[in-house]
């Protein structure tokens, strides 16, 4: 073997068989580790078809991404109109309500001594923002000073909800209304004008009013009345037309008042 083509280092480790070997494993060392770094060159032939799997994929994200946006604005804006819309129905119904209000209350405490009524106002505690706050509702009856009203009676707090309940519905009118027992906290005076209220208004809804009171039986136009059948154990239903009844008379009174003291327990006007 002809050694003169190699290096000197070469030459000198090949003096000897052991440095010889030596060198040799570490040679074969360095090649293995350089086959198994071009092995990993080698390109994957899957590697393009994988890509356009990836890229169709992010496509398809993409494409739901933008319609999920869409509809999120679209959502938002109809969100935000609605907000806008509920709060202008709801401002301008209070403020009709507001209006009202302390007329129909003045209608339901004016009487002869005092016929200018009691005063009641409603109010927002925050008027920026309606929906997140309360009202303040405040009634005065007559002669009586400014005050809260969980300090009125049990009849003035009485008529103070009805008259808010009576203004809701002259400015939102229903067809009806069903009022069980209002008159239950009410001396004869308070129950006499509510009767009356309901008398004028009577032409506007129909008013289906459950009472023990003989206030509301003589000024009705039918009278219903529920009792207990002992016999069939159950109850029964009388019912009594007055608008076909004799105009009111001495006797006719006294029927009336013989009714209202049985088993009679609403009317409807």
């Amino acid at each position: 073997v002809d050694f003169r083509g190699l290096p000197d280092a070469l030459r000198r480790a090949a003096s000897t068989a052991k440095e010889y070997h030596a060198r040799l494993a570490r040679l074969e060392q360095e090649q293995d580790q350089a086959l198994a770094e071009l092995q990993k060159l080698v390109p994957n032939v899957k590697a393009a078809e994988r890509l356009l799997g990836v890229q169709d994929r992010f496509e398809a994200v993409s494409r739901q991404y933008e319609q999920c946006s869409e509809a999120s604005r679209a959502a938002d804006l109809a969100f935000q109109e609605i907000t806008k819309t509920r709060r202008e129905r709801f401002c301008e119904t209070f403020d009709k309500l507001a209006e009202e209000l302390d007329q129909v209350y003045k209608e339901l405490t004016r009487d002869s001594a005092y016929p200018a009524g009691g005063t009641a106002y409603i109010t927002l505690e925050d008027p920026e923002n309606p929906f997140s706050a309360g009202t303040k509702y405040t009634a005065m009856p007559p002669t009586k000073r400014f005050r809260d009203i969980e300090q009125l009676s049990g009849g003035e707090k009485t008529v103070a909800t009805l008259a808010l309940l009576f203004t809701i519905q002259r400015v939102r009118p229903s067809p009806f209304f069903i009022l069980d027992e209002i008159d239950a906290a009410l001396d004869a005076a308070n129950v006499q004008k509510v009767c009356r209220y309901v008398l004028d208004h009577a032409h506007e809804t129909q008013f289906i009013v459950i009472s023990l009171k003989p206030e509301f039986f003589y000024n009705a136009e039918t009278l219903l009345g529920v009792y207990k059948d002992s016999d069939l154990q159950s109850s029964r239903l009388l019912s009594w037309d007055l608008t076909t009844a004799p105009e009111h008379s001495e006797g006719g009174e006294a029927e009336q008042l013989s009714l209202s003291s049985g088993p009679v327990a609403s009317l409807e006007v």
